[in-house]
């Protein structure tokens, strides 16, 4: 990659984000390869997105759900956290639709380096009371693979959120609250479901009242609270260590964390088989009916997972014409390119016809539907990481550099290659973090009296 226009040239490290020499640290996170052809953020700029992070991390909706005893089994909180988290380094909402990786019910599939916070309190959520309760397992699809290939988060925005990742062990900026006083301040492995006995306890105590079990039953409900903790670790272990900025880190970070909900999945799936097996209709009764009541008690009522089958959103339409005009493939690397596109047509194929079933009607049917969405989701990654593997490998630096500059730019950003060749004028890059569009979170949290 050459030097001209300023640009700088990030060499394949591991985790720099979270590397403590100077040198490393004045440049973005990366992790698996070249990251881009273009100026790093200074460590100011570095401390000024760390510090937007950890003020909404240390907000007080936001500290008030992650630490109020139960605060995130109400789904709509979640998304609330997610909301204000998605944008905390990154606050513009442009002309083009603004968050265009938001999903349907509200939320979001990445937050920063994060894919699918909260997968187990979604999971669980579905698998024990349906999706009138939490519709939100049933958003994540082809959109949060779109996202993986055109992430929303520039370097500059990324920096941000590598200080507050759990694998993070340098200085972290100190974050004051209104009366000047150090906040209280949440971390990523928040999101990732730092507190897993609160959610996998919670269905097993309500089970264990619900059905009054004798003894064979009470003993397969204390096996069910053991795969549910064990089950709810293994995705916890699965939160990112470091910042994935390219396009096939991104990816191979969203497989990670899908396998790791698959294996949770099949730790849970036989224990709740054999309790849910040794319960009498009248107890099983009790079961759909406290999943009934759960329902009810939703204070904003989410109905149904929408069209699984419905055409995708213009918002997520294959940006050929960017990749054109910016990445500018030769006849060789267009053949790699057509076999990429290829591959996502398939994967959306895929999971159109892995939508939710209409009869699963009891905790094992649903936990079920949850492995074979899971499977459908991790076959989708598989068709697609094999060809943009092979098409980004065949890309220069700055090619890859624009590749990845393909979400940002649609966020107000410039293209990468654009600011590396000096094509371009400066477009106040700092203000996008200060122009903030309606705080869609905040209003989420006021109606829910947080």
């Amino acid at each position: 990659m050459g030097h001209s226009g300023g640009a700088r040239q990030f060499h394949a490290v591991h985790n720099p984000a979270m590397a403590h020499s100077p040198a490393v640290g004045r440049n973005p996170a990366v992790s698996h390869g070249v990251a881009a052809s273009r100026q790093a953020p200074s460590a100011a700029a570095m401390r000024r997105n760390a510090n937007a992070v950890g003020r909404t991390l240390s907000s007080r909706p936001v500290t008030a759900a992650l630490r109020s005893p139960g605060g995130l089994r109400n789904p709509a909180a979640r998304a609330a956290v997610m909301t204000a988290a998605a944008g905390a380094a990154w606050g513009i909402h442009n002309n083009n639709g603004g968050w265009w990786w938001r999903h349907p019910h509200g939320g979001f599939g990445w937050i920063g380096p994060v894919f699918w916070p909260y997968a187990y309190y979604d999971l669980y959520d579905y698998a024990w009371w349906g999706d009138d309760y939490d519709p939100y397992f049933w958003d994540y699809g082809y959109n949060d693979i779109y996202t993986g290939l055109f992430g929303p988060y520039d370097y500059d925005a990324l920096s941000g959120y590598a200080y507050y990742l759990p694998g993070y062990a340098g200085p972290r900026p100190q974050v004051t609250g209104r009366s000047g006083a150090p906040a209280q301040t949440a971390t990523l492995a928040d999101m990732c479901g730092s507190d897993r006995s609160d959610i996998a306890g919670f269905p097993i105590e309500q089970f264990r009242s619900a059905v009054q079990p004798n003894a064979e039953q009470s003993a397969a409900l204390d096996e069910l609270a053991s795969a549910s903790q064990k089950a709810s670790e293994t995705i916890l272990n699965s939160c990112p260590k470091d910042v994935p900025v390219t396009a096939p880190s991104r990816l191979a970070a969203m497989q990670q964390r899908l396998q790791a909900m698959r294996d949770a999945v099949g730790i849970l799936q036989p224990a709740l088989e054999k309790f849910y097996g040794l319960l009498s209709d009248d107890q099983k009764a009790k079961v759909t009916a406290l999943a009934a009541d759960q329902q009810r008690s939703r204070r904003e009522a989410t109905s149904g997972s929408g069209d699984c089958n419905a055409a995708q959103p213009a918002a997520i339409a294959w940006p050929g014409d960017v990749i054109e005009r910016d990445v500018r493939p030769t006849d060789a690397q267009r053949a790699s390119l057509d076999a990429l596109r290829d591959a996502a047509t398939k994967a959306e194929d895929t999971l159109k016809s892995s939508c939710p079933p209409t009869d699963a009607r009891t905790p094992p049917a649903r936990l079920a539907a949850v492995g074979a969405r899971l499977d459908a989701m991790l076959q989708a990654i598989g068709t697609v990481r094999p060809a943009l593997d092979t098409f980004y490998s065949s890309l220069s630096d700055e090619q890859k550099a624009a590749f990845d500059a393909v979400g940002p730019e649609r966020d107000g950003g410039r293209s990468a290659m654009a600011a590396a060749g000096g094509d371009e004028p400066p477009r106040g890059h700092h203000r996008r973090h200060h122009r903030h569009g309606p705080n869609i979170g905040g209003m989420i949290f006021r109606m829910m009296g947080l």
